[in-house]
């Protein structure tokens, strides 16, 4: 039977106001409403492709509820297994307003959020297994206590079915009680992945390792078979077993407006991509060129091209993407 769903991912949105102006965010007069999560962004970049993508949250009912609802509906993906409960209140961030690629000033306030309420219970295994494709960030599991063994049994429902799984270690240090269970719980996760996706420095602090070729070769030890070292304007390192491995250069950028949400948009072309069939080496390619699209504009999601923005790429440049 044909999967339901391309792509499934677990993990929490929250409202992000942005400041009106340059500046510390106590000087700032309005803020603009946004949408904000490692996994979100994700799931709105494979939607905007026309890849069919489910996502499984908790929000409130509360009027930031409401808004991030109806903005995950709006780009079509399938939000039938997001709980609103009206016990539980919406997390959502403060962000200062940037212009030069400097990182932002981000205040969190998402202690005790409906998504942080998340469990096992929340992981529905028919739901879950209708998609061919799970893509698991290390931020939803270092959101609570339930989350970190909901994060577990998803990746491992997917394996257990023949199912492909990609991993962003996305690090969160703030939200471990520790840097070493950050490390352990992290590097374990990412053996229950398919394709494993770290930036260099977080591969760094995982694994020891000082260089992209042993971080990808700490991850391809453990039983990943694609592993991806984004190496922010230098592209990326890719080591596979079905590729070999290599360098892929990154795309030139005119001016680096906002970094956030960049390896959220690398991680949407390399998975896209390969689900389209295509090789490592285009999919990393198209990793790089989201990458860089996201750096140039503000927002988290909003560098994220359109399938036909794809197509008109690929026919400006021969190689593509």
């Amino acid at each position: 039977m044909t999967p339901a769903l391309d792509v499934i991912t677990f993990g929490e949105a929250m409202l992000l106001l942005v400041a009106d102006r340059p500046g510390p965010l106590e000087q700032a007069e309005a803020f603009y409403k946004r949408t904000a999560g490692a996994e979100t962004n994700v799931a709105i970049g494979l939607a905007r492709l026309g890849i069919k993508v489910g996502w499984g949250s908790r929000l409130g009912t509360d009027s930031m509820g409401r808004y991030l609802l109806a903005a995950m509906q709006k780009e079509g993906i399938d939000c039938s297994h997001v709980v609103c409960d009206p016990l539980q209140k919406t997390g959502f961030q403060f962000k200062s307003k940037v212009l030069d690629g400097s990182d932002p000033e981000v205040e969190y306030h998402r202690q005790g959020s409906a998504a942080s309420h998340m469990s096992v219970d929340d992981v529905d295994e028919a739901w879950l297994l209708s998609a061919r494709h799970l893509h698991a960030t290390g931020v939803f599991a270092a959101i609570s206590a339930t989350t970190l063994p909901a994060a577990r049994k998803t990746m491992d429902l997917m394996r257990a079915a023949g199912r492909s799984v990609s991993f962003d270690p996305n690090l969160r240090p703030t939200l471990w009680s520790s840097p070493e269970l950050m490390r352990e719980s992290i590097n374990d996760l990412a053996t229950r992945a398919d394709w494993v996706l770290p930036g260099l420095e977080e591969g760094r602090l995982l694994t020891g390792e000082a260089s992209a070729e042993g971080i990808a070769r700490f991850y391809r030890q453990r039983g990943a078979r694609l592993v991806v070292v984004k190496l922010g304007a230098d592209g990326a390192w890719f080591d596979s077993d079905t590729g070999g491995s290599g360098h892929v250069p990154g795309f030139p950028v005119a001016q680096v407006v906002d970094t956030v949400g960049a390896g959220d948009g690398f991680a949407v072309g390399v998975i896209s991509a390969l689900l389209d069939g295509l090789g490592i080496v285009e999919a990393v390619r198209r990793g790089a060129w989201i990458g860089a699209r996201a750096v140039q504009v503000q927002g988290d999601s909003e560098g994220l091209p359109t399938r036909a923005e794809l197509h008109e790429f690929n026919e400006l440049h021969p190689t593509g993407c």
